[in-house]
């Protein structure tokens, strides 16, 4: 099993990204989907979740209206398209593979994301 991100980088605040995280080893779509982050002396936090169908996603208070999180079923892949980042955004962050409710059964290595200018 992988979960391989991509994506990451430096960015001025009010900037953009867009992450990817391409799966193999294990039937995508059959797996909620999630993206994390954990900035340095902070826990890792839930930043979205999308359903195995993509109809379901679900974000932290932090990102509503900012982030959008998508999936290709076809492609394996899982995004998070961050826009109007802020410094505050800046973390490490992870993609993560659920095959039934309850915590993620795969993580990715993660990517860091900065937002400085």
């Amino acid at each position: 099993v992988q979960l391989v991100e991509s994506g990451g980088g430096l960015v001025q605040p009010g900037g953009s990204l867009r992450l990817s995280c391409a799966a193999s080893g294990f039937t995508f779509s059959s797996a909620a989907m999630r993206w994390y982050r954990q900035a340095p002396g902070k826990e890792r936090e839930l930043v979205a979740h999308i359903s195995r169908g993509g109809i379901i996603t679900n974000y932290a208070d932090s990102v509503k209206g900012r982030f959008t999180i998508s999936r290709d079923n076809a492609k394996n892949t899982v995004y998070l398209q961050m826009n109007s980042l802020k410094p505050e955004d800046t973390a490490v962050y992870y993609c993560a593979a659920l095959k039934q409710l309850g915590p993620p059964d795969y993580w990715g290595q993660g990517t860091q994301v900065t937002v400085s200018s």
